[in-house]
């Protein structure tokens, strides 16, 4: 079933990306479907998850590297030939790099132990641990029925279904309004799906880049838009890792952690944000509604 998910949502899901730049997830989706199937089962809801959403990410991935390939001349066959290598070799370094980090690196993950600053607070893996809580252990089988204290979120998949009707009819209706056809409910619903891990300060970041690229420079210098836009956005996320692996041998793994700004700190800047929001749950330095 997980095999199957993946398959018929990596077409539209593609075609949505393809033309947004946008991926919609079926994390939650996939989590639903298992957490209702075989609820109190953390393990078992991951690993459906893992097939059917990653699986479905990870396609489209391979998917864009061919387009990047595509562009740059590349044939097909020698790009999926390092494709295939480079699979087997980054999934083996993975493991090992983590592996290794869970060994060497003290209290790593454990926010209440590291110190200030240090960038050893895994996010994403946090973030997918209580996913396994939330759609694992608790289940939506007790949060989205008449059993849970959520039913009425449900009716948002009739909303999400019919939100692109009145943006069709309104760009059928008024033509000449050039500005209803960039309406696209996919990417305003969809806007916060890596929120979290994603901060605040990470969108900001990425509405500025995206804005001066894509409006400025497109307006601007539309020739090398169209000939190095796509080829930069590689380059960025590369150099990006590259630099990664430069600052932690360089600097963290000697305890260097950084200057002392607000960036350094990866929370929401606002020490309430983990506060319960459930009246009469009582949590240390939260106050209790």
């Amino acid at each position: 079933m997980a095999c199957g998910i993946a398959l018929f949502f990596t077409l539209p899901i593609g075609i949505i990306q393809a033309t947004t730049n946008q991926q919609p997830g079926l994390n939650v989706i996939t989590e639903l479907v298992i957490g209702y199937i075989y609820p109190g089962k953390p393990l078992a809801n991951v690993a459906f998850k893992t097939y059917g959403y990653i699986s479905m990410s990870q396609a489209l991935m391979f998917l864009g590297d061919f387009k990047l390939g595509h562009y740059m001349k590349i044939p097909p066959k020698s790009m999926f030939i390092v494709q295939l290598a480079g699979t087997v070799v980054a999934s083996s370094v993975y493991f090992a790099t983590s592996w290794w980090l869970l060994h060497s690196i003290e209290n790593i993950s454990d926010i209440s132990k590291l110190p200030d600053g240090s960038p050893w607070t895994c996010p994403g893996d946090d973030v997918f641990y209580n996913a396994s809580i939330i759609w694992g252990v608790v289940g939506p089988l007790r949060m989205f029925t008449s059993k849970g204290i959520y039913p009425e979120l449900n009716w948002f998949f009739l909303i999400g279904s019919l939100a692109p009707v009145p943006i069709w009819f309104f760009s059928k209706k008024f033509p000449n309004q050039k500005w209803i056809k960039l309406i696209n409910m996919p990417i305003i619903l969809g806007a916060t799906g890596s929120m979290p891990p994603a901060r605040s300060v990470n969108y900001i970041t990425w509405i500025a880049v995206g804005i001066f690229f894509n409006f400025y420079v497109y307006r601007k210098f539309k020739g090398w838009w169209a000939r190095h836009n796509y080829i930069l956005s590689a380059a960025l996320d590369a150099g990006l890792a590259f630099t990664a692996v430069l600052l932690y041998f360089s600097l963290q793994s000697k305890n260097i952690i950084g200057p002392n700004w607000w960036g350094l700190d990866n929370d929401d800047h606002c020490p309430l944000a983990g506060c319960p929001t459930a009246p009469g749950v009582v949590a240390k330095g939260c106050p209790v509604l």
